[in-house]
């Protein structure tokens, strides 16, 4: 029976965070103390650079309230997974409380990042590059 009261306080919310081709799964838990796990290891550990642990931790400072944040991440670069995770959190704090949206939304955290890398295409060397043209 404790089990049961200790999964009903522990209420979580899980969304889907995207940059590029990097794709975060987010749960953030409200908490006493603030915590941030990616993929299983601290956020220092995970994304070594400070602009890229502020870059994580922007939109939780957004929020007046304090979260646990445990994410796994996949794909893309490093940069882009920060920004994924980021995603991720800013859309799971609208869930959570609506009125955080017009903050977030404005400084742009909850817009997905869509540019990728175009593909190759036959006949050329890359994407738009052409092989050398010579008349004769």
């Amino acid at each position: 029976m404790a089990t049961k009261l200790k999964k009903e306080t522990e209420k979580y919310i899980e969304t889907v965070g995207r940059r590029k081709t990097a794709t975060a799964r987010v749960r953030i838990t409200p908490a006493v103390k603030q915590s941030v796990v990616v993929n299983g290891k601290p956020l220092a550990e995970y994304f070594k650079t400070k602009e890229l642990q502020e870059s994580v931790l922007d939109a939780l400072g957004k929020a007046k309230e304090i979260f646990s944040v445990v994410a796994q991440v996949n794909g893309g670069g490093i940069t882009g997974q920060a920004e994924a995770v980021r995603h991720g959190i800013a859309r799971a704090l609208v869930a959570h409380n609506e009125e955080l949206r017009k903050k977030l939304k404005r400084a742009g955290y909850l817009k997905r990042d869509p540019r990728m890398k175009e593909r190759r295409k036959f006949g050329l060397k890359k994407a738009r590059k052409s092989p050398q043209w010579s008349k004769r």
